[in-house]
């Protein structure tokens, strides 16, 4: 059992075919924390309104298994992105010990005051153009079939699970060209109220960076990369990437055995 201080998650896409559910009930059922953070589009609301939505009984197995931590003493904060807006209706009320807000403030053990959102605010084609976001989500989907289909393979091969579909939005310009854009958006959000760092989700690309002094944390997501960002007792971040910490698991087993 891994123990932290805090966890974040964002992107999981419950309903969505191919969100990493297996990772994530895994990930989930092995850490302790004191605070959870939920950092929107933890159910896919969009795939619920087009028709392909979801919901194997794994999803059913990863909520009660949120609710049993809030019950038990973790404190659970969820904060709606733009795939679950629906709950950004009840932003400042607690259902089953977990609190909805639109934003949060959270200060790290050595005292860092990190601004929680998701970030799609800061997504001019979300916020205007929700037609045409809609559009690019089903490109996406398309890439993350061609992503089952390849890990399916991998499987076959004895080759653990790597993401094609996060390695394509690598390689094109325009898409690495968002990523920083948004990015910089987001620190410009965190510095003008007076953060010394933001954790978001949103654009499925985790990483922990510094702009001039503001921390950018980014959680990633549970379709791609399954990743989150924990904090340790003495205030360190660190990247999770579970599917690295399960094969070095295996592997430990393997040598031990």
């Amino acid at each position: 059992m891994h123990r932290y201080r805090t966890v974040w998650i964002s992107d999981t896409h419950l309903g969505l075919k191919e969100a990493r559910t297996d990772f994530l009930y895994d990930f989930l059922s092995s850490i302790n924390c004191e605070t959870l953070y939920l950092v929107g589009d933890i159910i896919d609301g969009w795939k619920m309104q087009s028709g392909g939505f979801r919901w194997p009984d794994i999803n059913n197995d990863i909520v009660k298994l949120i609710l049993e931590k809030a019950r038990n003493g973790t404190k659970v904060v969820y904060v709606p992105g733009n795939h679950d807006e629906m709950f950004r209706d009840y932003a400042d009320a607690e259902v089953n010990n977990i609190q909805l807000l639109e934003r949060a403030t959270h200060t790290t053990a050595d005292g860092r005051k990190l601004l929680v959102m998701h970030g799609d605010e800061f997504d001019y084609v979300v916020m205007h153009n929700k037609w045409i976001a809609k559009m690019g989500s089903g490109l996406y989907d398309f890439t993350l079939m061609l992503n089952r289909w390849f890990n399916l393979l991998r499987r076959k091969l004895g080759l653990r699970y790597w993401s094609l579909s996060a390695y394509l939005k690598g390689c094109v310009k325009e898409a690495v060209k968002y990523i920083g854009n948004f990015e910089q958006a987001v620190v410009r959000e965190a510095r003008e109220h007076g953060y010394d760092g933001i954790v978001c989700g949103h654009i499925h690309h985790a990483t922990i960076a510094d702009y001039e002094g503001i921390e950018y944390i980014n959680c990633g997501d549970w379709v791609e990369s399954c990743t989150a960002i924990a904090e340790h007792d003495d205030g360190e971040l660190e990247l999770i990437r579970w599917v690295d910490m399960l094969h070095e698991v295996t592997l430990e087993e393997r040598l031990c055995a």
